[in-house]
């Protein structure tokens, strides 16, 4: 009777749609997919296997990361807002596809962000450089620049990673800050390493760059930094001046990388995956990767630390937007 018992208890749950207990395991009991807009190579994607490699170890289980880069981040804002809320499809983004996007280009997207998408937690900040090109381009200065490009309107390039992204909009700040300066946009889709080998070679002449990547560039002396944004000047780069500084006050510091999740991904799967990400931050390993890229591990101590956080920086994006007149063809 006790076997026919199990039998009826698990038809039940069939029917009923219910699993029997033994398949409610514990989150995570298979493989994580970390969805990444760019393609391979950039900071966000280096950011999310750092991290990935750490939850691996920490939970057991594989976690693969799968490039969907394309439309400024919304082919993998969606696939990641339309997959089983679960906790199994998670994206790693940072400030272009997961603030910009959503603020510039809501129109466009076939989701609600700020109703289907949840932060989990922050994970790197990193200052940036606005880097010139060496190639046939006479600026050695950031002052030279603002001079040169006013003397030659619509002759100067600059490259960012779409429509929407910080390089975007940060030289469009930038350029109405400076008196109204006539520059041309060049977007590129495959991001960051895309965007520096087209300024080293001198078709595009200005961006903006993480000061990870662009190292070897410019010691090689192809690409040089005219200024970076940053609270202050950086030990490593005792030379080059902050914004604030040259008179251009509240740009943002840094190129930040966070990690989110659907919105109806239960809370206390998104508490055991912030706990792992802060975890993995804090790290001797990581530390030393973040310290050597010059990339800083941000403070967080809940998952309504990072909400909040993330919820004042697309508020002052939207304000600088505005007041800087930056619209997009919706």
């Amino acid at each position: 009777m006790r076997g026919f018992g199990t039998i009826l208890a698990s038809a039940l749950c069939l029917a009923f749609g219910v699993a029997p207990t033994s398949a409610q395991a514990p989150y995570p009991n298979r493989p994580i997919r970390i969805l990444v807009p760019y393609a391979p190579g950039g900071l966000t994607d280096v950011v999310a296997r750092y991290y990935a490699e750490h939850l691996r170890k920490a939970f057991g289980q594989n976690v693969l990361v799968e490039n969907k880069p394309g439309a400024s981040g919304i082919i993998a804002i969606e696939e990641m807002a339309r997959a089983k809320p679960d906790g199994y499809t998670l994206m790693i983004g940072n400030i272009s596809t997961n603030c910009l996007t959503p603020v510039l280009l809501a129109k466009r997207m076939h989701i609600d962000y700020d109703r289907d998408v949840q932060i989990i937690a922050r994970l790197a900040d990193a200052p940036v450089f606005f880097l010139a090109t060496t190639n046939n381009f006479p600026p050695k200065t950031f002052q030279e620049f603002i001079a040169y490009a006013k003397a030659h309107p619509g002759d100067v390039r600059y490259a960012s990673g779409g429509i929407g992204a910080y390089q975007h909009v940060n030289t469009e700040i930038l350029a109405k800050r400076a008196g109204g300066l006539q520059l041309i946009h060049i977007p590129f889709k495959d991001g960051g390493p895309g965007i520096l080998k087209d300024v080293a070679s001198g078709d595009t002449q200005v961006s903006w760059f993480n000061i990870t990547n662009p190292v070897g560039m410019i010691k090689a002396g192809r690409v040089r930094p005219l200024a970076v944004a940053a609270p202050q000047r950086l030990a490593a780069w005792p030379d080059v001046p902050t914004l604030d500084e040259l008179g251009f006050t509240g740009f943002r510091p840094s190129q930040w990388s966070a990690a989110f999740a659907p919105a109806g991904v239960p809370r206390e799967i998104i508490d055991k995956l912030h706990q792992a990400f802060v975890a993995a931050a804090n790290t001797p390993e990581m530390r030393a990767i973040f310290e050597k890229g010059g990339m800083v591990a941000p403070i967080q101590a809940s998952v309504e630390d990072a909400r909040a956080w993330l919820k004042q920086e697309m508020e002052t994006w939207r304000r600088d937007i505005a007041d800087a007149g930056i619209k997009v063809d919706e």
